[in-house]
């Protein structure tokens, strides 16, 4: 079993802990916790929502949700920072297995079922499996399509893998209680990238991180351009910050965003520059590299064309020309955020979109 001196229930199933961090969710959290309270699993359940400062109604909805459901139990989360919010939640929990839920997100209803047998067939510290996003807009349908697309969000395995086995991090994640509290919970001076780090953590200490595709939550994207483009600078600001942490130790995939804002800075540098005349001043060679930048401007954009081109299948026009949008504001945000964060550190950078 998970955990020999845990809860279960008469039928051998290990309790399970809900913990989901909210902030100013008043338009998707009845959702959220719908999709919780709804999961078809015969073992012990029970919701611990941590209320951050929230300005948009969201606590009210909750109240209301509590007052009707037993089983919805919640913990004030001062800052509202997440992961402080998801450690409050934890040391109210009782149950062996931990399973993240987002506000943003809604689990299949037999989630928890397929995830906890997924934690005891292979043995593994954390399970987690496919962000399914979504969108019930043109622009966040982009969104969504942007975040699978192997030229948008798609190198992480838990956006786009297909083979169950270890992985680097999870999406959310049901996790071991035992490995969780061992690996020293989430580190609550990142206010992003915080299961990314956990999960290195648990690798390190010897633990298994697994990605199962069979597990799917449907993930809602922001439903704006200036929230999704402050949502992807501050988590490229936690990524510069955690390369600064841990610089041996992230995927090469990382510091894709962070080049082409570099590219194209210094192409739009070195086209200025040529169209001065000042190149002639350069040597040769430097002649020859300001020449080659200079088309980095260019190729990004014809870039993009042909991506969406062959890789928009099944979007509506409207669709697509917001994703011609989308995806520079996601790579050149969350690019610019990631070098603020890796020159500067993070400090106490805020995601704002919420």
């Amino acid at each position: 079993m998970i955990d020999q001196n845990g809860k279960v229930s008469q039928d051998g199933l290990p309790g399970v802990s809900f913990i989901m961090p909210i902030l100013n969710e008043a338009r998707y959290i009845e959702r959220a916790v719908g999709s919780v309270l709804g999961q078809d699993y015969d073992g012990d359940k029970e919701v611990i929502l941590a209320l951050g400062p929230s300005s948009d109604g969201t606590n009210e909805i909750v109240s209301r949700l509590q007052s009707r459901e037993p089983r919805l139990k919640t913990v004030h989360s001062p800052t509202g920072a997440t992961p402080a919010g998801l450690n409050l939640a934890i040391e109210a929990s009782q149950y062996p297995v931990i399973i993240r839920v987002d506000a943003h997100s809604e689990l299949l209803p037999g989630y928890t079922r397929v995830g906890v047998a997924t934690l005891e067939r292979t043995g593994a510290a954390n399970v987690g499996g496919l962000m399914d996003a979504k969108g019930e807009t043109p622009f966040q349908a982009a969104v969504a399509r942007a975040y699978v697309s192997p030229v948008g969000l798609g190198g992480a395995v838990y956006h786009s893998g297909t083979e169950p086995g270890p992985a680097e991090s999870a999406y959310l994640g049901i996790f071991r209680r035992e490995a969780l509290v061992a690996a020293g919970r989430f580190d609550e001076t990142l206010r992003r990238a915080q299961d990314w780090d956990l999960n290195l953590r648990i690798r390190e200490g010897g633990g298994t991180v697994w990605f199962d595709p069979e597990l799917k939550v449907t993930y809602w994207p922001r439903s704006s351009w200036s929230k999704l483009v402050r949502q992807f600078y501050a988590t490229g600001v936690w990524r510069g910050e955690l390369v600064r942490r841990h610089s041996a130790r992230n995927s090469l995939r990382y510091f894709a965003p962070p080049l082409l804002v570099a590219a194209i800075f210094l192409g739009s540098l070195s086209a200025a520059l040529k169209l001065f005349g000042v190149t002639s001043l350069l040597p040769s060679w430097g002649a020859r590299a300001a020449t080659m930048a200079a088309w980095a401007p260019v190729a990004y954009p014809a870039w993009l064309l042909w991506a969406i081109a062959t890789s928009g299948e099944g979007m509506s026009l409207k669709e697509r020309l917001y994703l011609l949008f989308v995806l520079p504001s996601m790579h050149i945000s969350w690019g610019s955020g990631f070098i603020s964060g890796l020159l500067k550190g993070a400090t106490d950078q805020v995601d704002t979109s919420r």
